[in-house]
Parts: C-alpha cells; structure tokens; sequence
C-alpha cells in the first residue's frame, strides 16, 4: 500500500494528537459535545479534516488519497427554525485510478448541503432536516471530478436516546449543466449511522457511505468503523478520530479491500 509522504504526514501528526490529548477536557461537558457532533444537524461549528485513503483501483491497482474539509455552520432563521449549512470540499491525491493514467493532485467536486431543521426535536423525540443539495463542478483535473453543475434533495433524520444516536442521512443529486462531453449525474447517496459515546467522550460509530449510480447501475458501498475522543487544547475542543472501513461493494473501476481514515474536528459551542 503506497501512501504520499504528504498523507503519510497528516496520518502520523494525527495519531500522535490522537494518544497525547485524550485526557484534557472535563468528563460532562466534553460527552455533551461529542453527542452534539454524533448529530449532522446539531446546533454547533464544527470544521473536520477528514483523510481517507483507499486502493484498488482499475486494472493498474491504483490509489487514492482524499482530505475532504467540511464545514458545518448552523443559521438561527427564528425562534422556531435553523439552517445547517453543511460543506464537504475534497483535496485528492491518487496514482493510476483509470488504468496507467498517471498521477493527479487538486481539488475534486464540491458538495453544498442546506438542511432547515426545527430547533426542538419533533413528535417522539425525532430530530430532522431537509433541504436542497448542490454539486458544484470545483474540480482542478477532469479526472478529478464529474465537469457537471448539479442539484437535488437532501434529508436526515436521527433520534439520540441515552448514549446512543443512529438515523440516516441521503441525498439524491441530478446533473444539469457543465461539460457536454462528461456523463450525466444521477446518484443517490445513503449513509446510515449508529453511535454509541461514553461518559468520558469517547464515541464508536458504524455506518456506511453508500452511492447508488443510476447512469451505470452501480453501487459502491463502504462499511466504516471509527472511534472518536474530544479533547480540549487549551480553551480549543477538538475531536480525534481513526477508523477503518472495508468495501463491501464497488464498480470494477472502483476501489477494494481495505481501507483508513482519520480526521480531526475543530469545535466552537456557543
């Protein structure tokens, strides 16, 4: 498994604030806020750094690394309503995804989330939001992205009972312009998710990343288990993750096997 020194870095600097600040932040507050960040719409700035890397790539074995940002910035509309603005902007490394097709490095898609969401749960304690979704044709290298503009809806839903959540989050997103020559989008995206956070913030989750793609009947379907712990770095909270997920389905084109993720979350409660 052949990994970019510069992905090599960002895993070890991680680990590393991973088993040195695990002990910093008060046991009540610090479990408060890792429930709040189990939560996709929950009433909290939070700004990940997610690192994945993957392999298996097509005929030549290839790999690819991504460090998606996702900021997620919460909109008080009233007394009644929020807006959760949530943004996934993918950095990409990769070697050899379509064949012997070299190395690309840049910026891949972006996808925009908006979910109005009711500030108090609904009938049987449910939490939900909805709202559109927007793919935005960000990519450097074409074979970083889909050349398309695309749109579509989104919706979560999730219940927090004790020290669990679990729900789902989807989306399904039409293309409507961009490159003529490129393939029409029409995917949906499905990630289910169980949580599980502990009274001194630790949190196990499972969930899969799931992608049906309408335009060539395939499904890719990642199973994903990760632990998180929130720390605090001075008044800083931050949540360490790592994490392994296996692909239980792909496209031929598509990865396999194995493969890690690590992340770190940067929080700012009101």
């Amino acid at each position: 498994m052949r990994v970019s020194p510069t992905a090599a870095a960002l895993v070890a600097s991680t680990l590393t604030v991973f088993s040195w600040g695990h002990s910093a932040l008060a046991q009540e507050s610090s479990s408060d806020l890792a429930k709040k960040l189990s939560n996709p719409i929950a009433s909290l700035i939070s700004v990940p750094f997610q690192f994945n890397y993957d392999s298996g790539y097509g005929p030549a074995d290839g790999n690819r690394e991504v460090l998606n940002i996702q900021p997620v910035i919460p909109f008080s509309l009233n007394e009644d309503w929020n807006l959760i603005s949530r943004t996934i902007t993918p950095v990409i490394w990769q070697n050899d995804i379509a064949g012997a097709s070299g190395h690309q490095f840049g910026l891949g898609d972006t996808t925009q989330s908006l979910f109005f969401s009711p500030k108090q749960p609904g009938s049987g304690a449910l939490i939900w939001g909805a709202g559109p979704a927007f793919l935005l044709p960000t990519a450097t290298d074409e074979l970083l992205g889909s050349g398309k503009w695309g749109a579509g809806p989104t919706a979560v839903a999730l219940k927090q009972q004790g020290p669990w959540t679990y729900g789902m989050l989807a989306n399904h997103i039409w293309s409507f312009a961009g490159q003529r020559d490129r393939d029409d989008v029409s995917a949906t995206f499905l990630q289910p998710f169980v949580s599980y956070t502990t009274p001194d913030a630790w949190t196990f989750t499972l969930n899969t990343e799931s992608t049906y793609d309408w335009e060539h009947n395939d499904w890719s379907v990642p199973l994903n288990l990760q632990v998180s712990k929130l720390v605090k770095f001075g008044k800083q909270p931050v949540s360490l993750t790592a994490g392994a997920r296996y692909w239980a389905q792909s496209p031929d084109s598509g990865p396999d096997g194995w493969g890690v993720r690590v992340a770190v979350t940067f929080l700012f409660p009101k």
